[in-house]
């Protein structure tokens, strides 16, 4: 009951929000921004997610920054393309549409899952605008994902007649047993009512092999994982991330933001109070 109190009341919180509305290619992208402060954190959801993903974290963390969530292309309130096809370069310029009518000069990027090769696809394009990334349980590298573990995921099972149902199974592989029923209720609700458009294309352009590069990336970074995750590769992310530390929250699934915001919430912290 708890937890589904805690959805509801942040949920309708969240709702009200100041909007905005800036747009890329002609496509409009919803973000809502709150707080004051000389840092500012921009919040990338993951796919076929929307911004409700952070309902825990802005809140807390508008207290003592600006803190700005947005819908990707294709996801929640934002528009998508004519014929539905999402890419990395796509998402990034969207993050940086809505940085620029923020009128933030350098941000934060904290991205989960997708939102994590969303992110440093802008702080490819967008350098001098990062002052940090956060990888909220995020693929760091193809490879990281082959070793060991499962194959990446085909984006053609999410479409067609059993698409929605392929979806379903595979976002139930997200949670843990400890994962809160209310709680696994909301992420199933919200994630099955993105388009089936979304869910193909933007899961392709998530493991597009020409997005996945080893260039060396300088700035801080963090990574937030969950309980004993699959996808973090901290050797990896070590050599091409210099400034990289790497910390798991015992006890979570893939929504450790959702699950344990507590925890999550202090280490964000602890590393934003770092950065010049």
């Amino acid at each position: 009951m708890r937890h589904r109190l805690s959805i509801l009341v942040l949920g309708l919180a969240f709702a009200t929000l100041p909007t905005y509305a800036a747009t890329v290619d002609g496509i409009p992208i919803h973000s809502s921004a709150s707080g004051k402060g000389a840092k500012t954190l921009v919040f990338v959801h993951g796919w076929t997610c929307d911004d409700s993903s952070w309902a825990e974290q802005v809140p807390e963390l508008s207290k003592h920054y600006r803190v700005i969530t947005l819908d990707l292309p294709g996801h929640g309130r934002s528009g998508t393309t004519k014929d539905g096809t999402l890419t990395m370069d796509l998402f990034a310029r969207a993050v940086e549409a809505v940085r620029a009518e923020a009128k933030a000069d350098k941000v934060i990027l904290v991205g989960h899952s997708m939102g994590t090769p969303v992110v440093r696809q802008y702080a490819r394009l967008y350098p001098q605008h990062v002052a940090g990334l956060v990888f909220v349980d995020g693929l760091v590298a193809l490879g990281a994902a082959r070793a060991g573990g499962p194959p990446p995921p085909q984006p053609d099972r999410m479409r067609g007649p059993e698409g929605l149902k392929n979806r379903e199974a595979m976002i139930r592989t997200m949670f843990t047993p400890a994962t809160p029923q209310p709680l696994q209720q909301h992420i199933l609700k919200m994630m099955l009512a993105a388009p089936e458009s979304t869910a193909y294309s933007a899961m392709t352009a998530t493991f597009d092999p020409a997005i996945w590069k080893d260039d060396v990336m300088t700035m801080p970074v963090l990574g937030i994982y969950a309980d004993k995750s699959g996808l973090g590769n901290q050797e990896y992310s070590k050599k091409i991330y210099p400034a990289f530390e790497y910390h798991e929250i015992p006890g979570t699934g893939h929504f450790l933001m959702m699950e344990k915001p507590k925890e999550f919430n202090a280490l964000l912290t602890t590393f934003v109070e770092k950065i010049k």
